[in-house]
């Protein structure tokens, strides 16, 4: 399929005991992404510090890590048509106060820094 790309994605630890899984998981199928793997897990700071080395010297980053670190998560990888671009707009800003309704973060987030979902971008970071 032309375009056709796979994405990481990682409902966080606060995401899961809100009960948020099936509808982000929903909105990714109903979204026409299939489904390349997903896992529930508990992530360590030593995977977690790989995953976000890109960000290791923001003054941040040491609270991500513990952040994302204490709990479970569910990781999953989709693929499909733009699923990268496609997947970040309905994953939302950043900031849970610059999302729109109808996007996750606009409709399950309400702190910076405690979103309920990771998407990679660009492209070559989903790979």
């Amino acid at each position: 399929m032309a375009n056709s790309e796979r994405t990481f994605l990682a409902m966080k630890p606060n995401g899961v005991p809100w009960g948020l899984v099936g509808e982000i998981i929903k909105r990714f199928e109903q979204k026409g992404f299939h489904l390349a793997g997903l896992k529930f897990m508990q992530a360590s700071e030593e995977l977690l510090r790989e995953h976000y080395t890109d960000l290791k010297d923001h003054p941040f980053f040491a609270g991500l890590v513990k952040y994302m670190s204490s709990g479970p998560m569910v990781a999953m990888v989709r693929y499909g048509l733009n699923v990268v671009k496609t997947g970040r707009v309905m994953l939302r800003e950043t900031n849970p106060a610059d999302s729109k309704p109808g996007t996750i973060c606009g409709d399950f987030c309400n702190q910076a820094g405690r979103n309920v979902i990771h998407g990679s971008d660009p492209v070559e970071s989903a790979e």
